[in-house]
């Protein structure tokens, strides 16, 4: 019998773990369908490029066909392991814009706005470069640090970004998100630094936390409409754990597996579970709705040197010197993340903050990394940060065993296809800017025929894929219709909550790594203390109560 049943050891669900077993008189499961992180491709940074091979570390799922990507089902990796996605992810540590907790706060009140986030971020970050500062902090468990050997070719992405007119900026966690730079990342003396390694490790031995994987839960147990406990199969047999009579289930399993678990228990559209047989626990119309990712476009172009990272005979003996040295001394290119420098951008002038992300990788990045693509090359990454297209996870069929049904619908809305034009324009400018074109060889994709605007959208429609930030699928908000209110509970039921990114109301502006561990420790302080949310004027008292004084 536990007091805290938490559902996915992910990016949430580490710091969940970690912060509600530590008082000792709370009984804590943490169940994880994946096996432990003990791979050592999950440790070493450059590992991320053959962990969307792993069937046994990642979900690999496929989306539906998407209509506006000429019928395309598209690869959706998500982390299946102790840290979840924050153990095969690039590791790019963005918060995201001011803006976008702005619309959060609106959606679920002060306590959910910027200011609680960032003291919260604060909290949370151990920068090994920024001392404490007003925009870091250096007490925090999850390390962020710089990039131990940057490639040449990522330093002149940055200066050819400058040479493009786009200004240059030292910290995109800082006074403001535009421009160009080198992106800070989620790793410590060289190696990654997941949600399980900063919040779960130390703790992993505490007598009243009980981690079990390989554990892939079928079904959250309901009595009179109260969360009881969660089945799950583990090695063929079916297990249960069950709640103490004040007891929770907290559902941290991301915004496909989240609102999946729920329909499979029966909470979801009555006429989508009536399809497959399942019998109601209650109707909730918006479970799976407001799906939300980045879509992502790349420009690929060939090097006239051995400067990148190649797949080459010739680049074995700078292979085998790497390897010594990530082996001996955690230096060398293995430490690498590959999207090492990048920058965030406005499509058009009149926007009022950026809506376009870079990631630039000094190497070729074919099919997510799936194939080889031989020789030596760069790619950069283009993403739309504001898409207005909106999608659904549902399921295809009552076997809870079998992948949910994935339709993000993809480029629905006609603003986003002008968006993503006016990010391969702006990349190739900064293609073409002196301290790049020196690097040039030949354009591979879209290729130097692609050039009118019709010409670049079919090349979308034929090549976007995800850049992997699936959220909103548990919609937070005050409103009614809403999947959670404001303390994360499972609205029309008890002893539930959803804590991941699939209660996000909006997409935020970068990588949603850090927001998704914000959203768990903001969280852990309303379970542990209590907090009536549904009180805007407790919420506010709270809040304040929290924040440091520099942000009264």
């Amino acid at each position: 019998m536990y007091d805290y049943i938490i559902v996915g050891a992910g990016s949430a669900g580490c710091v969940l773990a970690n912060r509600l077993s530590a008082d000792p008189s709370k009984r804590v499961c943490l169940l994880e369908a994946g096996p432990r992180d003990t791979n050592p491709l999950i440790h070493m940074p450059l590992g991320i490029a053959l962990l969307s091979n792993s069937k046994k570390l990642n979900w690999a799922f496929q989306t539906a066909p998407q209509q506006h990507l000429n019928e395309r089902s598209l690869f959706w990796p998500r982390g299946k392991t102790l840290g979840g996605s924050s153990s095969i992810n690039a590791m790019v540590y963005i918060r995201g814009h001011e803006e976008d907790y702005q619309a959060w706060e609106q959606a679920g009140g002060e306590y959910w706005g910027w200011k609680r986030a960032f003291a919260l971020f604060k909290k949370l970050e151990h920068n090994q470069r920024f001392d404490k500062s007003n925009y870091h902090g250096t007490d925090g468990e999850l390390a962020v640090s710089d990039l131990k050997d940057l490639n040449p070719l990522s330093k002149s992405f940055v200066q050819a970004g400058m040479e493009a007119k786009i200004s240059f900026n030292g910290d995109f966690n800082g006074a403001h998100q535009e421009g160009v730079g080198f992106y800070q990342v989620t790793q410590k003396h060289g190696q990654r630094w997941s949600s399980a390694r900063a919040f779960l490790h130390d703790v992993i031995n505490r007598p009243n936390l009980d981690i079990i994987t390989e554990a892939h839960a079928t079904k959250v147990l309901f009595e009179d409409r109260k969360a009881v406990g969660v089945s799950y199969i583990q090695k063929n047999m079916h297990q249960q754990v069950k709640t103490t009579d004040s007891g929770e289930v907290i559902l941290s399993l991301g915004a496909v597996n989240t609102p999946q678990l729920l329909m499979l228990s029966g909470v979801g559209a009555a006429a989508e579970l009536k399809e497959h047989g399942i019998a109601l626990v209650h109707d909730l119309p918006e479970v799976g709705k407001n799906l939300q990712d980045h879509l992502d476009i790349t420009l690929m172009c060939a090097a006239n040197s051995r400067a990148p990272i190649g797949v080459a005979f010739s680049f074995i003996p700078r292979g085998l010197v790497g390897l010594f040295s990530y082996i001996f001394k955690r230096k060398g290119f293995l430490t690498s993340n590959v999207a090492e420098s990048g920058g965030f951008v406005k499509s058009s002038p009149e926007r009022d903050r950026p809506n376009l992300q870079f990631h630039f990788l000094p190497t070729y990045l074919k099919d997510h990394g799936r194939k080889i693509a031989v020789g030596y090359g760069y790619t950069l990454h283009i993403c739309d940060l504001l898409p207005k297209s909106r999608g659904r996870i549902g399921l295809k069929s009552a076997n809870p065993m079998d992948d949910p049904l994935i339709d993000p619908n993809y480029l629905s809305d006609p603003e986003d296809i002008k968006t993503m034009i006016a990010g391969i324009k702006i990349g190739r400018a900064i293609f073409d800017a002196p301290s790049m074109a020196k690097h040039f060889k030949r354009e591979i994709v879209p290729g130097p025929a692609v050039t009118s605007d019709d010409e670049i959208v079919a090349d979308i429609r034929s090549r976007a894929e995800t850049i992997y930030h699936p959220v909103g699928t548990c919609r937070m908000g005050k409103d009614p219709a809403s999947v959670v209110d404001p303390c994360l509970q499972v609205r029309g039921l008890r002893n539930i909550r959803v804590v991941d990114a699939s209660i996000m109301p909006n997409l935020v502006a970068g990588n949603t790594n850090a927001p998704t561990i914000m959203i768990a420790e903001n969280a852990a302080e309303i379970i542990m203390r209590k907090v009536d949310m549904t009180s805007l004027d407790a919420s506010i008292g709270f809040a304040r109560q929290n924040l440091e004084p520099e942000l009264l």
